[in-house]
């Protein structure tokens, strides 16, 4: 624990809904949901707006638009917001050496590593820059929580929200915890909290005064010698720059069940090149690829399989997660398809090239044989391309709140769609509210675009 509330905690306030806000002006001072919107679909961040209509993270989509029928529903836009998240991240660093990222819109920072702060004025000062700086870079707000640990600092910026700073004076910390949920402290969830409640814990101070053995009885040594420090306010967790990362995954839920073998097999291998893709990101490689299905009845089974050395070739991890399907009955259908690579590495074992040339050989004559999943290019990740060579295009599908631009009526984003139209709002995040137009989907002038900066002065050239 520390003398001085040197430890800072940001946190952007409703980040994925406020940069959609941002982005589109007839949506400010509106509810909106972002998340996915299939039948399946979960909320991934609510505006404040539509908290008040009870929405919040995590909970079903279909639940969200019983409360809120009247909000603006958007499919997620991560390229944008990471691109918003680095930049935040940078002014964090300007800070200190000692930065902890914990998603894209919430980091630790250590002030007193930085040299920029070694009292309360100091680290207050610090806070309400930083608050400003983001202000102006990214048009978005953040709260700021400042402690002498890292469990309180948290504590302070969910206190914050939205769009304020709150220092908690070391010192104070059994004070403000006491007669707070146990739920409150790291580590107690759902779980958890229900047991601790049927021991007759139900506050902070209740677990103080239980003591250490008692915890320990309940929780085992572990979780309950922790939950019991951090009870009495202490918490000696130290900013750490940098996570090592342990696997790299991406999973897909789908909307309706699959039944077809040839279409999951096309799913897994379009969830192995991107899993490659962000595997590449990260300048890793990994020797352990993982299939995860979960099928019709909720029942998730995982298979794995190592190689001989770490590898990043996205054709070596393709059939390796091909083969772990063929081990899996999906006769009764699957809503979820998932594919990882752990055990990273930071190097690649060249013989696995040779070795992904080798299986290549070997399938050659089977695959002349036999129809490949995803041949026509579906393992692309680029979904309903147009056949090159004649026949009926797909239609083309526009998602809701991406970003489109038209050869007359300039930028804009994308309100709705179907039954042969999408709806399109022409504004830009420095206009008036635009007005609405509605095109056929395959229109030859409305084309697809990257997000427009929130700040105007971030503009690119041309843009």
């Amino acid at each position: 624990m520390r003398a001085a509330p040197t430890i800072l905690h940001l946190d952007m306030d409703a980040f994925f809904a406020a940069a959609e806000q941002a982005a589109k002006p007839s949506l400010r001072g509106k509810p909106v949901v972002v998340g996915g919107l299939g039948p399946r679909g979960v909320v991934a961040t609510a505006s404040y707006e539509a908290r008040r209509f009870g929405v919040h993270s995590a909970m079903p989509m279909g639940q969200a638009r019983r409360l809120a029928p009247n909000a603006a529903y958007l499919v997620p836009r991560f390229a944008f917001y990471r691109s918003i998240s680095e930049q935040v991240m940078e002014l964090l660093g300007r800070l200190s050496p000692l930065v902890e990222p914990l998603s894209l819109d919430e980091a630790f920072v250590d002030l007193e590593a930085g040299g920029l702060a070694d009292d309360s004025a100091g680290a207050r000062a610090v806070g309400q820059r930083l608050r400003a700086d983001i202000l102006a870079t990214t048009g978005l707000t953040g709260s700021v929580g400042l402690a002498g640990s890292k469990m309180i600092a948290k504590i302070a910026s969910e206190e914050a929200k939205p769009d304020g700073l709150v220092l908690i004076e070391p010192g104070t910390e059994r004070e403000l915890l006491g007669p707070r949920s146990v739920r409150i402290l790291p580590g107690v969830g759902p779980a958890t909290g229900e047991h601790l409640r049927r021991a007759g814990m139900t506050t902070v101070s209740d677990l103080a005064e239980a003591g250490e053995d008692e915890l320990v009885r309940l929780l085992g040594r572990a979780h309950g010698a922790s939950l019991y420090r951090m009870a009495q306010g202490y918490d000696d967790r130290a900013v750490v720059a940098e996570r090592d990362a342990k696997s790299v995954s991406v999973e897909d839920t789908f909307d309706v069940d699959l039944h077809d073998r040839v279409r999951i097999r096309t799913e897994v291998e379009r969830l192995a090149d991107r899993c490659v893709a962000r595997l590449r990101a990260s300048g890793h490689s990994g020797r352990t690829i993982v299939l995860k299905v979960r099928r019709y009845d909720f029942s998730t089974l995982t298979r794995s399989e190592t190689l001989r050395g770490p590898t990043d070739d996205p054709v070596v991890v393709r059939e390796a997660a091909g083969r772990l399907l063929e081990a899996v009955d999906t006769t009764g259908g699957v809503r979820l398809l998932g594919v990882g690579v752990s055990g990273l590495a930071d190097y690649t074992q060249e013989d696995l090239f040779a070795q992904a040339e080798e299986e290549r050989a070997a399938m050659a004559g089977v695959a002349a044989a036999e129809p490949v999943a995803g041949a026509d290019g579906a393992g692309s990740g680029v979904p309903d391309a147009p056949e090159a060579g004649g026949g009926v295009a797909a239609e083309r599908r526009w998602a809701p709140g991406h970003d489109v631009r038209h050869a007359v009526h300039g930028a804009g984003w994308v309100q709705g769609s179907g039954v042969g139209r999408v709806t399109v709002r022409f504004e830009d995040p420095w206009s008036a509210p635009g007005r609405v137009r509605t095109f056929s989907v395959d229109d030859p002038e409305l084309e697809p675009s990257e997000p427009l900066p929130l700040v105007r002065g971030e503009c690119r050239a041309g843009a």
